[in-house]
């Protein structure tokens, strides 16, 4: 059984979300985005390198897809399994980086992922099971944000929420 849902709804859903994320950066003071808290001790910008390089093994997966190649490694390096040594490693990865480029690359990785679906058939995008690992899914039917609306938002506005008064 299809999905109900098109890639054209799916390629809509990202330019929204990156008009979400847009509206969210801009609510943050740019003197607060390298202070620790709205992640324990990371900063917002560490949060957005942490967002950006989960996705990023998003969008080389179906980048893959659409050139019909082999499913890609991960970014990280392969003897990294557990989610906190990766976190660590994107973290490592991208401290050190300047704001802007961090900030360009989270709003860049929707243009990217639009850019790889597109490349998809519309079979592959609304197929349940077309991609291992959206296992009986469709990917027109998955969130491909829930990262971060459901475990990174919510403590972004109460931090937000503390800053502000």
């Amino acid at each position: 059984m299809s999905s109900t849902k098109t890639k054209a709804n799916l390629l809509a859903r990202i330019e929204e979300e990156r008009e979400h994320w847009q509206r969210l950066v801009a609510k943050i003071d740019p003197a607060w985005m390298e202070e620790p808290g709205p992640m324990g001790d990371w900063s917002f910008k560490d949060l957005a390198a942490h967002i950006t390089g989960w996705r990023e093994r998003t969008i080389a997966r179906f980048e893959a897809a659409g050139r019909g190649a082999e499913v890609p490694p991960p970014p990280w390096p392969s003897h990294l399994v557990e989610d906190d040594e990766v976190n660590n490693w994107i973290y490592q990865q991208n401290k050190d980086r300047p704001l802007r480029d961090v900030l360009q690359d989270a709003d860049a990785s929707y243009q990217r992922l639009a850019t790889a679906i597109a490349s998809l058939s519309e079979e592959d995008v609304t197929t349940p099971g077309r991609f291992p690992a959206l296992e009986d899914q469709a990917l027109a039917d998955v969130d491909l944000f829930g990262h971060l609306h459901e475990e990174h938002e919510p403590a972004i506005h109460a931090w937000l929420a503390n800053r502000q008064g």
